[in-house]
Formats: C-alpha cells, structure tokens, sequence
C-alpha cells in the first residue's frame, strides 16, 4: 500500500518547530536536501501555509516555491514589488485549504459563472479551467494526491464564483484526511520555541 510512504518521509525529515503569531509553524528537512516550511493555525490546526525549497545548482539554498497560501509575489518587500509589479487587474491564483477540501482562489476573473468549466483530467492527473470566452485556461495539479499516489475523483471537484474570483473546491479523500490526523497528533508532540525566542527545537 503507497499510503504509508509520504507519511514515512515526514516521520524521517529532521523538524523544527516555533510557535508565533497564533500560529506553529514547522520546518522540514529531508533526506534528499529538500526543504519544506508549513504554518498551521494554532486554534484550529488549519494549514495556512506551505512552501519548499530546494538546493540550487551550486548547492546554495534556492527561492522558496509557495504550494498553499499567499503567492511569492504578494510577499515582495515594497522595494521589490515597486520594481517588478504584476498589472493589479491580471488574475491571481492561489490555494487556500480548509480541513476537509484543498481549495484554490482565483481573482481578478469578473465572468460569470456560467462562463466556467472545471474538470479533472484523470491521465494527466490535472484538473482543469476553461472559459467559454477563451479569456482564460489554467492546468493545476493537486500535489498531495500525488504524494500520496491517489486517483483524481471527478464527483470530489465542485467551483463556485463570487465577489470576482473563481473558487474551485476538491474534497480531500478520506486516505489523507486520517493521515493528516495522524501527521497533527505528532505534530504536537514536538516541543516547539515560542515567539523566536532561543533556537528552534528539534525532533
């Protein structure tokens, strides 16, 4: 069974844990290099961010690569952003998970909903949004059910639209909403350092 081998990975992956702004954010660094930071909401164990970064060509740590939460580029420091500013009107993609759904926020598309088509494409293992105008397409994959070696499920993906942005919503399956529990009880057990002060402990 494929189930158990990502959570086996994170069970070996050095952590560190810090608690700050309401939120226990933890550090992850695999054997491979690999690194991946995630932040999770202290009240209700959602997850609110997670990025990874890999080491480069000269074995330097590269740019951190965000996979949920606010986009790189909304991070920029305002120096940076006055430099190389996306048009505020382009579309913005991001994910946003709940407990129990991945969910990704598209802004900036005022179309109707009507307009939309949503769809998983199982042997590309992608969903898919199309607009009937052709203003615009995007492929997006769903790294966690890749981890996990899932199969997409058409009846698990629905999208809603308002306030001009797509919502597109995929249940999680029940394999990763039990191993994610399981993730959180150990999770918790690290001993975490509280608000920077002194190093970050480890596990």
């Amino acid at each position: 069974m494929a189930v158990p081998s990502w959570l086996e990975r994170l069970r070996a992956a050095r952590k560190t844990a810090l608690v700050q702004d309401g939120k226990r954010k933890i550090h992850y660094l695999f054997e491979d290099g690999k690194e991946m930071a995630e932040e999770y909401d202290m009240k209700t164990s959602q997850l609110v961010s997670r990025k990874w970064r890999e080491k480069n060509t000269l074995g330097g740590s590269g740019k951190w690569q965000v996979e949920v939460g606010e986009p790189t580029s909304l991070l920029l420091g305002a120096l940076e952003s006055e430099l190389i500013k996306e048009s505020s009107s382009n579309p913005v993609f991001m994910r946003k998970d709940t407990l129990t759904s991945f969910q990704w926020r598209i802004r900036n598309l005022p179309y109707p909903k009507e307009v939309y088509s949503v769809s998983v494409e199982k042997e590309q293992r992608c969903c898919v949004i199309r607009t009937m105008n052709k203003k615009y397409y995007k492929k997006f994959s769903i790294p966690d059910l890749d981890r996990y070696q899932l199969p997409l499920d058409t009846a698990a993906l629905s999208f809603t639209h308002a306030n001009n942005t797509l919502i597109i919503t995929y249940q999680k399956p029940k394999e990763i909403l039990a191993a994610e529990e399981q993730l959180q009880k150990e999770l918790k057990k690290i001993k975490a350092a509280n608000n920077g002060d002194g190093d970050c402990k480890t596990q």
